[in-house]
């Protein structure tokens, strides 16, 4: 069976231009198409459905926003990545394009290392997006299938189900070694803190079975920059960021409860309740609940664990930063309601994080620990 290779769309009004992506990505496996201007682009993405587009801002008549604009109004546009080049560069297109729906920025003259590997991290979130869709139209005939088959418990079925949520949850984080135990720990927390906020019993296992995929996005980040040793610079940081909206538009479209709510958890764990987060500066109870809990759930766990760029703090150190704040932290980022039971139940958070050190667990029993009706007796 042969493979398809990906298909990569260029859009730039300068044919030197598009002769230089095409020598570039000449090595690189993919097939390409090319448009001259903004209407060829539209009409080239309606017809051939590539799976990136690079696409250049200042064109004659329409420019690369409204371009990029009207593919995400398309609803076979929804979740292709769109690499922006721009010879501008500045702070505010950025912020423009991420807003219109742009997955990276790239500036001109382009370096070839950097182009190759930021396309390359698009066609993967690509065949990622893919991948959930896939599984999800598997699901649906496995549900047929079962449910035809009297001796197949609903139980068996919905184990299934959480196990591939289990594993895209692990794909999102595969480049770090604590990723069975950090993602478990994520929806362990996250059940924690939605009881004792007094969530029913149906509320508190989704957000437990949604809240692993928080950081499905992180599959758009390049390596060099999610790795990084050191303190990132403003651009990188603006990368990193972008990991919220990658996720969500992975999730996107889903009929599942469980992957509505990862969407939403994705998009917004990382907004602050007094406006200073991150994508969207969202305010208050403009953040969704869910996004409200795992954000307090997700700092817990990366403040207790080691990362390239910090030791691991101990339980005092943690619990006196969220409380009280380090300049970088602060309480004021944290729903208030959120943060006064996070003072009750830390101690369970400890116990958590405690028994979640240094211990090898399968996939399947990871899904028990996260499944109160699935634990192992």
């Amino acid at each position: 069976m042969k493979v398809r290779q990906p298909l990569v769309l260029l859009v730039d009004d300068e044919e030197k231009a598009l002769k230089l992506y095409e020598v570039m990505l000449a090595q690189e496996g993919v097939a390409i198409a090319k448009a001259t201007d903004g209407q060829m682009a539209l009409e080239l993405f309606r017809r051939l459905k590539p799976d990136v587009v690079v696409l250049d801002i200042m064109m004659p008549g329409m420019d690369g926003f409204e371009v990029c604009q009207r593919i995400r109004a398309l609803p076979e546009g929804v979740n292709v990545p769109i690499l922006i080049v721009s010879a501008i560069g500045d702070r505010k297109s950025r912020i423009k394009g991420l807003a219109l729906g742009a997955s990276d920025f790239l500036d001109k003259p382009v370096d070839k290392a950097e182009f190759v590997t930021r396309l390359s991290n698009l066609l993967r979130v690509k065949e990622y997006q893919d991948f959930l869709q896939d599984q999800s139209i598997m699901l649906e005939r496995l549900v047929r299938q079962r449910t035809a088959e009297l001796f197949r418990t609903h139980e068996e079925l919905k184990r299934s189900y959480y196990e591939i949520l289990y594993r895209l949850a692990v794909v999102a984080e595969y480049r770090d070694g604590d990723t069975a135990r950090h993602i478990s720990r994520i929806g362990l927390y996250t059940q924690v803190i939605a009881e004792a906020l007094g969530l029913s019993p149906q509320e508190v296992e989704l957000l437990s079975l949604a809240s692993p995929m928080h950081d499905i996005g992180k599959v758009g980040i390049p390596d060099r920059i999610l790795l990084k040793p050191g303190r990132l610079t403003p651009e990188e940081f603006e990368v990193v960021k972008a990991h919220t909206t990658i996720g969500a538009r992975i999730l996107a479209g889903s009929n599942s409860d469980v992957i509505r709510a990862a969407e939403e958890i994705a998009l917004s764990h990382h907004e602050r309740y007094d406006g200073s987060g991150y994508p969207n500066g969202l305010r208050g109870e403009q953040i969704p609940l869910a996004g409200r809990i795992v954000m307090l759930a997700d700092i817990y766990d990366a403040l207790r664990s080691e990362r390239p760029y910090k030791p691991a703090f101990d339980r005092e150190t943690t619990r006196r930063i969220i409380l009280e704040g380090d300049g970088r932290t602060k309480p004021e980022h944290f729903d208030p309601e959120v943060l006064d039971v996070f003072r009750k139940v830390e101690p369970t958070l400890h116990e958590i994080y405690e028994s979640y050190r240094g211990k090898e667990l399968t996939a399947f029993q990871e899904i028990y620990r996260v499944l109160p009706e699935y634990k192992e007796s």
